[in-house]
């Protein structure tokens, strides 16, 4: 899920969500999930493929951040922090069956860095002396775990300004091109 602000208005004035929505679907994301309930975010949730998880993501922010309005920006990239209860759904279990296996420390609020949630589940899957099988399939939700990893690096970089938020493009790819 990716969150972008279109571009500042004077807030009398909102956003025209199919306007917002005809932006993300002409970017080529026809499934889209779109979310416009706040007029200061865009949430949009894809599902795309492609052999390197952060390209992908960074690739779909660029097709939608071009059809929205100039100035418009990449705020986020989700999911980065993930709670037991959405695993759990990811994984078809409950999150009492998670609860009763060794998990990685939450980081904020209960929220689990989504890499470190999938290394602990990728080692629970991989039966030992003395435990248990685990009983869900990760291969299932495994590219929602690898989308969230990379999440978090583009996250991350967006954050130390290695990434444009307007263009969702490298800053040095920009500073070479524009010389």
């Amino acid at each position: 899920m990716d969150f972008f602000s279109p571009a500042a208005n004077d807030r009398k004035v909102p956003h025209d969500p199919y306007a917002l929505s005809d932006a993300v679907f002409e970017a080529g994301y026809e499934d889209a999930v779109i979310g416009t309930g706040n007029p200061r975010l865009l949430g949009v949730e894809i599902e795309a493929e492609g052999e390197d998880a952060e390209s992908v993501v960074l690739t779909a922010a660029r097709m939608i951040l071009k059809g929205l309005t100039a100035g418009s920006k990449l705020d986020e990239v989700r999911p980065d922090l993930v709670s037991l209860a959405e695993v759990a759904e990811k994984l078809n279990v409950k999150r009492q069956a998670l609860q009763q296996r060794e998990m990685p420390l939450p980081i904020a609020g209960g929220l689990y860095r989504v890499d470190d949630m999938l290394a602990v589940l990728t080692a629970a899957v991989e039966p030992g002396p003395g435990r248990r099988r685990a009983r869900f399939d990760l291969d299932a939700s495994r590219k929602w775990f690898v989308a969230g990893a990379a999440a978090r690096w583009v996250n991350a970089k967006l954050i130390i300004q290695q990434i444009d938020p307007v263009t969702a493009e490298p800053f040095e790819t920009q500073r070479t091109t524009a010389s």
